[in-house]
This record gives C-alpha cells, sequence and structure tokens, in this order.
C-alpha cells in the first residue's frame, strides 16, 4: 500500500473513532439517578391528611399535636422500585403526604423523566384529580409548606389534565411569560406573553397554567423535561414547551433571595403514581434553542 493511501486510511480510522467517541461522551452525559436501590434519595412522609384539612398540624381525639412520620421511614412501603421490561420503576403508593428527595443538590441542569399515575387515590383526593408533581431548587427542611410535606422549591405540576402547572411551594415566587389573570380565570402561560410574577409576595397567586394538554393520552408514559439555568426554567412536556420562566426567588421575610439551586423532590401527594428513566445532565448555558423564549 502506497504511502499516501495508508496516512487516508488512517485519517479516516481517526475521524469514525472521533466521531464514535464524541457520540458516547454526549450520551454519557446524562447520570441516572434511578436504581433498585433508590441510592441517590432519601425520603420524608408528613401525615395521611384527611377531608377538612385546614393546613393546621393534625390532632389526634384529644387534640394533641400528631407529629408528621419524619425523614427516611418507608411506611407501608410507601416508595418501591419495580421492574418493567428490566427496566427499574419508582412506586409511589400516594398513602401519604411526602416525598422522595435527592441527595445532591444541582443547579444549571436538563432533567428528563417518564411519569405515569395508577389506579389508587386517597383522601383528601379520593373524589379529585389524581395529583403530584415535581419539585425543583427544593432548600431547607421539609414540612414548610400547606401540607407539611415538602421543602421549599418550585413546582413542575403532574396532575391529570394539568401536567406543566406552576405552583410556588412555600415561600417560593418566580416570573412567568403568560396572559394576565382576570377575575376568577386562572393566568394561562404563552412564550408570546411578557413575564409577570407569582407566588409570595407577588400580585397573583402561586398558580399558571400550562400553556396546552401535551401529554400522552389514556394514561401513557409521559415524558417531562425541566431545563433550568441561573433562575430560569421551562417545563416542557413530551418535547413541547408549556411554560417559560425565569427570576426564581424565595421571600426570606424581608427581601427575595435568589432561589437557583437545589434538591429534586418527586411527590406523594394522595395519588399512586410511577416514576422512570429518571436522568439528569448538567449544563453552561441556556440551550441554543431555548434562548429565544426569554
Amino acid at each position: 500500500m502506497k504511502k499516501t493511501s495508508l496516512l487516508l486510511l488512517l485519517g479516516l480510522l481517526f475521524s469514525l473513532t472521533s466521531l464514535t467517541k464524541g457520540s458516547h461522551s454526549k450520551d454519557e452525559d446524562w447520570i441516572n439517578l434511578l436504581d433498585n436501590n433508590l441510592s441517590k434519595w432519601e425520603m420524608y412522609l408528613s401525615y395521611k391528611h384527611q377531608n377538612g384539612y385546614s393546613g393546621k398540624i393534625p390532632t389526634d381525639a384529644d387534640g394533641k399535636e400528631i407529629l408528621p412520620i419524619g425523614y427516611n421511614k418507608n411506611v407501608n412501603n410507601m416508595f418501591t422500585v419495580i421492574q418493567e421490561n428490566n427496566e427499574p420503576v419508582l412506586k409511589v403508593s400516594g398513602e401519604y403526604y411526602g416525598c422522595v428527595f435527592t441527595k445532591e443538590k444541582f443547579k444549571n441542569y436538563r432533567l428528563k423523566l417518564k411519569v405515569k399515575f395508577g389506579t389508587k387515590k386517597w383522601e383528601p383526593r379520593a373524589d379529585k384529580l389524581m395529583d403530584a408533581g415535581v419539585l425543583y431548587h427544593s432548600q431547607g427542611e421539609a414540612g414548610v409548606d400547606y401540607w407539611r410535606a415538602w421543602m421549599l422549591a418550585q413546582e413542575f405540576q403532574v396532575m391529570e389534565g394539568h401536567f406543566g402547572d406552576y405552583w410556588n411551594i412555600a415561600n417560593a415566587a418566580i416570573d412567568i411569560r403568560a396572559y394576565l389573570p382576570e377575575g376568577t380565570m386562572s393566568a394561562v402561560a404563552d412564550e408570546s406573553q411578557n413575564f409577570i410574577s407569582f407566588g409570595t409576595h407577588t400580585n397573583n397567586t402561586g398558580f399558571c397554567m400550562r400553556k396546552m394538554r401535551a401529554e400522552t393520552p389514556n394514561n401513557g408514559w409521559t415524558e417531562i423535561e425541566l431545563v433550568c439555568f441561573e433562575g430560569k426554567s421551562l417545563h416542557i412536556i413530551n418535547g413541547k414547551v408549556v411554560m417559560v420562566l425565569q427570576n426564581s426567588r424565595y421571600y426570606d421575610g424581608k427581601e427575595f433571595q435568589p432561589l437557583i439551586e437545589g434538591k429534586i423532590q418527586l411527590q406523594s401527594e394522595a395519588a399512586e403514581v410511577y416514576y422512570k428513566d429518571i436522568k439528569i445532565k448538567p449544563i453552561n448555558k441556556m440551550p441554543a434553542e431555548f434562548e429565544k423564549l426569554f
């Protein structure tokens, strides 16, 4: 073989190897967060709430305050990992309000997971829509919200007919591109609108509806993606952006402070829910395809 041909062949092999390595490296950027032992998660359980709950600490028949179950006590196997097609799936029974939450804090990332509901519901939601959620930028102690079940956080809602809605948890606030609420009508997200504020110490409630319904029909597995970068975030359902958010913050009792990093909580909220393919990838800038939305 001539020297020139040999050099060309070696160059081609090097290029193919580089491409393969680059592709493989890109795949490896995603970190798997779910295994059979929930080794990257902890848990918190509060109460089995009943109808008529008012936001106060529950009491027994003698009027004595009932303590929450607390951290890392998996009562009634609330959180279990089952197998589906040889893949781990997190089953959340929903019987108690609470969550699993990552041991690690995260900042500037893309989070993807698949979710669907089971069949069981519990009081006080037995006659209501099935409900859960992904809470991000979670900080501090659990149990600081109305239901005494979660940490301070922003919520990516997972609910029948409401995948992608926003709720503030505890004293969080954020700005969302949305149509202004009017009277009893809720605000509705849309990237064509200006940013308006939601949450504690703002002019609006801590709730905003997503732009559209994009979840998989008939309770099939729905992929949700959360993109977070320096206080900006995107709620994405099956590849469709349903909400654009920025200026994530919380009120510390005197003034607002940035809320741009923290743990991730997966809610248990009186409905049976399943999570799988939970993975996260660090980013060092807002992905180019989303920059125009801000």
